[in-house]
């Protein structure tokens, strides 16, 4: 996703962005990297993709796409051909249904006619080897999804500043399927360009080498999207690997730092509690994104992720699964309150919603996928 010359597929591919990729394809060779991860949506990718990994052995790496689940499967059969096409190879070893978020796009995929009785009939043929689903979606539906029996692995989000997603993990490994994290450098905090505050609570690791190896020190999660740009941006990660036998010491004393820290910004108990009786947005006045918004807040008084923060508020959309519900431009402070009965904070939730407004929310700052 961070390594295409565009998010359109139908852009014309510079010389220099094919050299870059194909340098990068082959620094992750190098290092004994062998795990490729595209999709349809990520504009040049596959095209490039296929270019580049046609000059090393189709038994030398595992290859990955994804698609996004439609209402014609015959459409979806139709993307999935151009695909195998772009990449340049009969068999695909992994390809998700990309983005379910949802309940539409879970019944899209799964309903008798469906996108994955496409895949399944194709996976029958040989021509893809293992099927799963990537997803932004909240923790219930990523469980019902599991609870199918009808997915072999699942790409989702799962790192230290976000761990909703842990009954996920578990429910994956008790079922044998493998777990893919989703950009853990950059949706796990913008870490190629962590703040001071958060390189000093990480010490003697940098932020990026501590979540890798946090993660990694979970059994539950097989393998970590990189998301390399360039060559160097390996660099940080092989190095984490060097420390990942001493998880057991090296890991506590930073996760202890992380939290107190966490607690000193926001309150012991609110950062205990905060998440008690917060309920979806679709629930909520105005559609707003309670938990999502607080969330970023938190991090932003803790951890100075404001970066991070505001590119994920600008995002944020009802229309957008993928980042959904509202921002806090308006809230209405009585309804909010009605509605959150059951949260402990629910008093002082409007006034945190128009703090994290007034702290998030830079018109400057582009909305990032």
């Amino acid at each position: 996703m961070r390594a295409q010359q565009s998010w359109s597929r139908a852009a014309p591919v510079s010389d220099a962005s094919q050299q870059n990729l194909e340098a990068v394809v082959a620094r992750a060779r190098a290092l004994g990297i062998n795990h490729f991860e595209t999709a349809r949506g990520y504009g040049t990718s596959e095209d490039q993709f296929g270019r580049a990994l046609a000059a090393h052995p189709r038994d030398s790496f595992v290859l990955q796409t994804k698609l996004r689940p439609t209402d014609d499967a015959r459409l979806f059969e139709t993307q999935l051909e151009e695909s195998f096409a772009l990449l340049g190879v009969s068999v695909i070893d992994l390809l998700a249904v990309h983005g379910v978020n949802s309940a539409r796009e879970a019944e899209q995929a799964l309903r008798p006619g469906g996108c994955l009785e496409v895949l399944e009939r194709f996976r029958r043929a040989g021509r893809l080897r293992h099927l799963g689903f990537s997803t932004h979606a909240p923790a219930s539906l990523i469980l019902d999804l599991i609870a199918t029996d009808r997915f072999d692995y699942v790409n989702l989000h799962y790192y230290y500043i976000f761990q909703d997603n842990l009954p996920a993990l578990q429910a994956a490994r008790a079922r044998d399927m493998g777990v893919f994290i989703i950009s853990p450098s950059d949706k796990g905090g913008c870490l190629y360009r962590a703040p001071a505050k958060l390189q000093a609570l990480c010490a003697p690791l940098s932020p990026m080498a501590f979540n890798d190896l946090w993660c990694l020190s979970h059994p539950q999660i097989h393998t970590l999207s990189i998301g390399a740009a360039q060559p160097s941006d390996f660099d940080i990660h092989v190095e984490a690997l060097q420390h990942l036998a001493g998880v057991a010491t090296s890991l506590p004393p930073i996760v202890s730092r992380l939290e107190q820290a966490y607690a000193d910004a926001v309150g012991p108990d609110f950062a205990r509690r905060w998440q008690e009786g917060l309920r979806e947005w679709t629930e909520l006045p105005g559609q707003i994104n309670v938990k999502r918004i607080l969330w970023l807040r938190n991090l932003v008084r803790a951890f100075d992720l404001l970066d991070f923060a505001q590119e994920r508020y600008a995002s944020m959309s009802p229309d957008d699964a993928w980042v959904p519900g509202a921002r806090a431009a308006y809230v209405d402070d009585a309804a909010m309150v009605a509605a959150l009965s059951d949260a402990p904070f629910r008093e002082r939730i409007p006034a945190l919603l128009r703090e994290a407004h007034a702290l998030l929310d830079d018109p400057a700052v582009r909305a990032l996928p």
